[in-house]
Protein backbone atom coordinates (compact mmCIF):
# COMPACT_ATOMS: atom_id res chain seq x y z
CA UNK A 1 0.00 0.00 0.00
CA UNK A 2 2.75 2.48 0.92
CA UNK A 3 4.54 1.80 -2.37
CA UNK A 4 2.12 4.12 -4.15
CA UNK A 5 3.69 7.05 -2.30
CA UNK A 6 7.30 6.14 -3.15
CA UNK A 7 7.56 8.71 -5.95
CA UNK A 8 7.28 11.50 -3.36
CA UNK A 9 10.77 10.94 -1.95
CA UNK A 10 12.77 12.07 -5.03
CA UNK A 11 10.78 15.31 -5.18
CA UNK A 12 13.00 16.66 -2.39
CA UNK A 13 16.71 17.36 -2.08
CA UNK A 14 17.74 15.18 0.86
CA UNK A 15 20.59 16.09 3.18
CA UNK A 16 22.72 13.66 5.20
CA UNK A 17 24.22 14.48 8.60
CA UNK A 18 26.64 11.99 10.12
CA UNK A 19 26.42 12.95 13.75
CA UNK A 20 29.37 13.86 15.92
CA UNK A 21 29.38 12.44 19.48
CA UNK A 22 27.42 14.78 21.76
CA UNK A 23 25.93 14.61 25.24
CA UNK A 24 22.53 12.94 25.49
CA UNK A 25 20.42 16.12 25.94
CA UNK A 26 22.06 17.71 22.89
CA UNK A 27 20.92 14.91 20.58
CA UNK A 28 17.31 15.49 21.64
CA UNK A 29 17.74 19.24 21.25
CA UNK A 30 19.11 18.76 17.71
CA UNK A 31 15.92 16.89 16.86
CA UNK A 32 13.82 19.90 17.84
CA UNK A 33 16.10 22.43 16.16
CA UNK A 34 16.18 20.57 12.83
CA UNK A 35 12.45 19.84 12.87
CA UNK A 36 11.81 23.56 13.29
CA UNK A 37 14.31 24.38 10.54
CA UNK A 38 12.62 22.04 8.04
CA UNK A 39 9.19 23.28 9.09
CA UNK A 40 10.12 26.89 8.35
CA UNK A 41 11.98 26.07 5.13
CA UNK A 42 15.40 27.07 6.49
CA UNK A 43 16.69 23.53 5.96
CA UNK A 44 15.99 20.95 3.27
CA UNK A 45 14.63 17.56 4.38
CA UNK A 46 17.36 15.75 6.28
CA UNK A 47 18.46 12.29 7.40
CA UNK A 48 20.65 12.39 10.52
CA UNK A 49 22.51 9.52 12.13
CA UNK A 50 23.15 10.01 15.83
CA UNK A 51 26.39 9.57 17.69
CA UNK A 52 26.73 9.63 21.46
CA UNK A 53 29.26 10.30 24.18
CA UNK A 54 27.52 8.22 26.83
CA UNK A 55 24.77 5.70 27.48
CA UNK A 56 21.35 7.00 28.47
CA UNK A 57 17.90 6.02 29.59
CA UNK A 58 15.41 7.87 27.42
CA UNK A 59 11.68 8.03 28.06
CA UNK A 60 8.86 9.05 25.76
CA UNK A 61 7.24 12.48 25.84
CA UNK A 62 4.18 11.25 27.73
CA UNK A 63 5.87 8.96 30.25
CA UNK A 64 7.07 9.60 33.78
CA UNK A 65 10.51 8.74 35.12
CA UNK A 66 9.05 7.22 38.26
CA UNK A 67 7.00 4.68 36.32
CA UNK A 68 9.66 3.72 33.78
CA UNK A 69 13.11 4.02 35.37
CA UNK A 70 14.89 2.63 38.41
CA UNK A 71 16.50 5.91 39.39
CA UNK A 72 18.78 4.34 42.01
CA UNK A 73 20.23 1.93 39.45
CA UNK A 74 20.68 4.69 36.87
CA UNK A 75 22.47 6.83 39.46
CA UNK A 76 24.68 3.95 40.57
CA UNK A 77 25.69 3.22 36.97
CA UNK A 78 26.11 6.95 36.17
CA UNK A 79 23.58 6.77 33.35
CA UNK A 80 21.74 10.03 32.58
CA UNK A 81 17.96 10.03 32.19
CA UNK A 82 16.50 12.03 29.30
CA UNK A 83 13.09 12.71 27.77
CA UNK A 84 12.52 13.02 24.02
CA UNK A 85 9.84 15.08 22.26
CA UNK A 86 8.20 12.06 20.62
CA UNK A 87 5.93 9.48 22.20
CA UNK A 88 6.63 5.79 22.60
CA UNK A 89 8.30 3.79 25.32
CA UNK A 90 11.40 3.93 27.47
CA UNK A 91 14.74 2.62 26.17
CA UNK A 92 18.17 1.92 27.56
CA UNK A 93 20.76 2.98 24.99
CA UNK A 94 24.48 2.17 24.92
CA UNK A 95 26.84 3.92 22.54
CA UNK A 96 28.17 0.96 20.48
CA UNK A 97 25.02 -1.16 20.73
CA UNK A 98 22.45 0.85 18.78
CA UNK A 99 21.90 2.60 15.47
CA UNK A 100 19.70 5.69 15.75
CA UNK A 101 18.63 7.95 12.91
CA UNK A 102 16.17 10.82 12.56
CA UNK A 103 14.25 12.04 9.54
CA UNK A 104 13.10 15.67 9.39
CA UNK A 105 10.52 15.89 6.63
CA UNK A 106 7.82 18.21 5.29
CA UNK A 107 4.24 17.41 6.18
CA UNK A 108 3.50 17.06 2.47
CA UNK A 109 5.63 13.91 2.30
CA UNK A 110 3.10 12.00 4.42
CA UNK A 111 -0.06 13.82 3.31
CA UNK A 112 -3.02 11.51 2.83
CA UNK A 113 -1.50 8.71 4.90
CA UNK A 114 -2.86 7.36 8.12
CA UNK A 115 -0.60 7.64 11.15
CA UNK A 116 0.14 3.91 10.93
CA UNK A 117 0.94 4.11 7.21
CA UNK A 118 3.36 6.99 7.74
CA UNK A 119 5.47 4.95 10.15
CA UNK A 120 5.92 2.10 7.69
CA UNK A 121 6.44 4.53 4.80
CA UNK A 122 9.22 6.50 6.49
CA UNK A 123 11.13 3.33 7.43
CA UNK A 124 10.50 1.38 4.22
CA UNK A 125 13.97 2.15 2.85
CA UNK A 126 15.48 0.65 6.01
CA UNK A 127 13.59 -2.61 5.51
CA UNK A 128 15.06 -2.81 2.00
CA UNK A 129 18.57 -2.14 3.34
CA UNK A 130 18.23 -4.85 5.98
CA UNK A 131 16.86 -7.33 3.46
CA UNK A 132 19.83 -6.61 1.20
CA UNK A 133 22.05 -7.77 4.08
CA UNK A 134 20.24 -11.09 4.20
CA UNK A 135 17.93 -10.25 7.11
CA UNK A 136 14.34 -11.47 6.91
CA UNK A 137 12.99 -8.09 8.06
CA UNK A 138 9.54 -6.51 7.93
CA UNK A 139 7.54 -3.71 9.53
CA UNK A 140 5.13 -4.60 12.32
CA UNK A 141 2.48 -1.92 13.01
CA UNK A 142 2.46 0.47 14.54
CA UNK A 143 6.15 1.21 14.85
CA UNK A 144 8.38 -1.88 15.07
CA UNK A 145 11.06 -3.21 12.74
CA UNK A 146 11.21 -6.94 13.31
CA UNK A 147 12.55 -10.10 11.73
CA UNK A 148 12.44 -13.86 11.91
CA UNK A 149 15.42 -13.51 14.27
CA UNK A 150 13.61 -11.18 16.69
CA UNK A 151 12.70 -7.54 17.09
CA UNK A 152 15.30 -5.17 15.66
CA UNK A 153 14.03 -1.73 16.64
CA UNK A 154 11.23 0.75 17.03
CA UNK A 155 10.27 4.20 15.78
CA UNK A 156 8.66 7.27 17.32
CA UNK A 157 7.19 10.31 15.66
CA UNK A 158 6.08 13.86 16.31
CA UNK A 159 4.28 16.27 14.01
CA UNK A 160 4.91 19.79 15.14
CA UNK A 161 6.74 22.98 14.22
CA UNK A 162 5.35 22.58 10.68
CA UNK A 163 7.20 19.32 9.95
CA UNK A 164 7.47 15.66 10.88
CA UNK A 165 10.17 14.27 13.13
CA UNK A 166 10.53 10.51 12.71
CA UNK A 167 13.32 8.70 14.51
CA UNK A 168 14.17 5.03 14.88
CA UNK A 169 16.54 3.14 17.15
CA UNK A 170 17.72 -0.32 16.16
CA UNK A 171 19.58 -2.84 18.28
CA UNK A 172 23.07 -3.68 17.04
CA UNK A 173 23.95 -5.55 20.23
CA UNK A 174 22.31 -5.85 23.64
CA UNK A 175 23.32 -5.60 27.27
CA UNK A 176 20.22 -7.14 28.79
CA UNK A 177 21.60 -7.12 32.35
CA UNK A 178 22.00 -3.35 32.41
CA UNK A 179 18.74 -2.81 30.58
CA UNK A 180 16.84 -4.78 33.19
CA UNK A 181 18.55 -2.94 36.02
CA UNK A 182 17.52 0.52 34.84
CA UNK A 183 14.19 -0.06 33.08
CA UNK A 184 11.15 -1.00 35.14
CA UNK A 185 9.17 -1.67 31.97
CA UNK A 186 11.77 -4.20 30.91
CA UNK A 187 11.10 -6.25 34.02
CA UNK A 188 7.34 -5.99 33.52
CA UNK A 189 7.47 -7.13 29.90
CA UNK A 190 9.61 -10.10 30.75
CA UNK A 191 7.31 -11.05 33.59
CA UNK A 192 4.15 -10.64 31.51
CA UNK A 193 5.41 -12.88 28.75
CA UNK A 194 7.12 -15.41 30.99
CA UNK A 195 10.46 -14.82 29.29
CA UNK A 196 13.66 -15.16 31.27
CA UNK A 197 15.96 -13.23 28.97
CA UNK A 198 15.52 -10.01 26.98
CA UNK A 199 17.75 -11.49 24.30
CA UNK A 200 14.97 -13.92 23.41
CA UNK A 201 12.74 -11.05 22.30
CA UNK A 202 15.39 -9.00 20.47
CA UNK A 203 17.34 -9.87 17.33
CA UNK A 204 20.43 -7.61 17.41
CA UNK A 205 21.93 -6.83 14.03
CA UNK A 206 25.40 -8.01 15.06
CA UNK A 207 24.08 -11.51 15.66
CA UNK A 208 21.99 -11.54 12.49
CA UNK A 209 24.68 -10.27 10.12
CA UNK A 210 28.11 -10.74 11.79
CA UNK A 211 28.92 -7.32 10.28
CA UNK A 212 30.49 -4.26 11.93
CA UNK A 213 28.01 -1.60 13.05
CA UNK A 214 29.43 1.00 10.65
CA UNK A 215 29.11 -1.37 7.70
CA UNK A 216 25.38 -1.66 8.37
CA UNK A 217 25.04 2.12 8.64
CA UNK A 218 26.83 2.57 5.30
CA UNK A 219 24.49 0.04 3.66
CA UNK A 220 21.53 2.05 4.96
CA UNK A 221 23.00 5.28 3.63
CA UNK A 222 23.72 3.68 0.25
CA UNK A 223 20.13 2.44 0.02
CA UNK A 224 18.73 5.89 0.75
CA UNK A 225 21.16 7.62 -1.61
CA UNK A 226 20.50 5.23 -4.47
CA UNK A 227 16.73 5.38 -4.06
CA UNK A 228 16.14 9.06 -3.32
CA UNK A 229 19.39 11.02 -3.62
CA UNK A 230 21.42 12.28 -0.68
CA UNK A 231 23.77 15.24 -0.29
CA UNK A 232 26.44 15.13 2.42
CA UNK A 233 25.91 17.90 4.93
CA UNK A 234 26.53 18.85 8.54
CA UNK A 235 24.99 20.94 11.28
CA UNK A 236 25.54 24.64 10.78
CA UNK A 237 27.18 26.65 13.54
CA UNK A 238 23.84 28.32 14.24
CA UNK A 239 22.02 24.97 14.46
CA UNK A 240 24.60 23.49 16.83
CA UNK A 241 24.61 26.62 18.99
CA UNK A 242 20.81 26.62 19.16
CA UNK A 243 20.81 22.93 20.12
CA UNK A 244 23.37 23.46 22.87
CA UNK A 245 21.32 26.34 24.29
CA UNK A 246 18.13 24.28 24.08
CA UNK A 247 19.81 21.35 25.80
CA UNK A 248 20.94 23.58 28.66
CA UNK A 249 17.63 25.37 29.08
CA UNK A 250 15.23 22.50 28.37
CA UNK A 251 16.40 18.95 27.72
CA UNK A 252 18.97 18.80 30.55
CA UNK A 253 16.67 20.36 33.15
CA UNK A 254 14.83 18.42 35.87
CA UNK A 255 11.67 20.37 34.97
CA UNK A 256 11.62 18.71 31.55
CA UNK A 257 12.98 15.29 32.42
CA UNK A 258 10.94 14.69 35.58
CA UNK A 259 7.71 16.33 34.46
CA UNK A 260 4.56 14.34 35.12
CA UNK A 261 2.56 14.47 31.87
Amino acid sequence: MIERFEDRWPQYRWRLIRGEPVAAPVNHAVDEVLTRAVGTGRREPTLRFWDRRQPEVVIGRFQSVRNEVDEDAARELDIPITRRITGGGAMYVEVPNVITYSLYVPLDLVAGMSFVESYAFLDHWVIRALQSLGIDAWYEPINDITSSGGKIGGAAQARRFGAVLHHTTMSYDINSDRMLRVLRIGKEKLSDKGITSAAKRVGPLRLQTQLPRQTIIERMIDEFRTSYGLIDDQLTEDELSAAQDLATNKFATPEWTFAVP
